[in-house]
C-alpha cells in the first residue's frame, strides 16, 4: 500500500508503522488496555501515558536490567509504573513518585486492581524533596516527571543509582524540538537539551537516545 492511499484514508505511514510494530510484539493485557482507555476518556493529557509500545520496552527493559530497587519520577496513571512492576524480579520493588496528588485517587485504584500492588510503594509530593528521604539506592531509575527539572533529577538522584545501574528518561527528543531553533525559548525544550548535553559530556556514564515515541535515553552508570 502507497504513501497516497495511506493519506486518502487519513493514516500517515508512521500510523500504519506503529500498527505494523503492535501487531508483532507482546499484547498489553485487558488490564493495561483499560487502564488506558481510562485514560484517555477521564484525564487531559492522555498522551503522557507509556502506551502498548513503550509499555511492552519498559518490561522487556527491566526483565534484562533484574533490578531490585526501581525509582519512578512521575507516575501519571501508573501504566508504565505497572509495566516495569511486571518485568521486576522476585522480591523487587518500584517506587514510583507522582506530584500531582489530584491524581492520587485514580492511581490508587488501579494500582491496587493491578495484581503488582506488592511490588509497588507510590508517595506524592516533589520528588526533589522526597527521594533523598527515602534512604535507598537504586538499580533503576526511569524518569518521566517535569521536563524542565531533568537537569536537576540527573544531578541530584545520580548518587542513588548504584554503579552499574540504569537511569532510562523519556522524552528526550521532546517531539523534534530538541532540533528545531524555532523552539529553544520553550523552557520544556530548553531543559532537555540541557539534560541531553549534561548526558552525553559526563564520562561516569554510557548513553544511548532510541527514537521509540518521544525519545527514550538509556544512561548506564559505569
Amino acid at each position: 500500500m502507497g504513501q497516497r492511499l495511506f493519506n486518502a484514508i487519513g493514516y500517515t505511514g508512521e500510523d500504519v508503522l506503529e500498527r505494523y510494530i503492535i501487531n508483532h510484539i507482546d499484547d498489553e493485557g485487558e488490564f493495561l488496555s483499560s487502564l488506558y482507555r481510562n485514560t484517555n476518556l477521564k484525564l487531559i493529557n492522555p498522551r503522557m501515558a507509556s502506551g502498548q509500545i513503550q509499555g511492552r520496552f519498559l518490561k522487556m527493559l527491566t526483565k534484562m536490567i533484574q533490578p531490585k530497587m526501581v525509582l519512578e519520577i512521575g507516575t501519571f496513571t501508573a501504566y508504565s509504573t505497572i509495566c516495569i512492576a511486571e518485568g521486576l524480579p522476585k522480591g523487587g520493588l518500584i517506587h514510583t513518585v507522582e506530584i500531582n496528588d489530584e491524581l492520587e485517587p485514580f492511581i490508587k485504584k488501579w494500582i491496587n486492581r493491578s495484581g503488582y500492588r506488592d511490588r509497588i510503594e507510590l508517595h506524592i509530593g516533589d520528588a526533589l524533596k522526597l527521594v533523598p528521604n527515602l534512604g535507598e539506592t537504586f538499580d533503576m531509575v526511569f524518569i518521566d516527571g517535569d521536563k524542565r527539572e531533568y537537569p536537576k533529577y540527573y544531578s541530584k538522584f545520580f548518587e542513588y543509582v548504584k554503579s552499574g545501574g540504569y537511569i532510562v528518561a523519556d522524552n528526550t527528543l521532546w517531539n523534534g524540538n530538541v532540533i528545531d531553533p524555532e523552539r529553544y525559548l520553550d523552557r520544556h525544550t530548553v531543559s532537555i537539551m540541557r539534560f541531553n548535553d549534561l548526558v552525553a559530556a559526563d564520562k561516569r556514564v554510557e548513553v544511548v537516545i532510541i527514537p521509540l515515541r518521544d525519545g527514550i535515553s538509556i544512561i548506564r552508570k559505569k
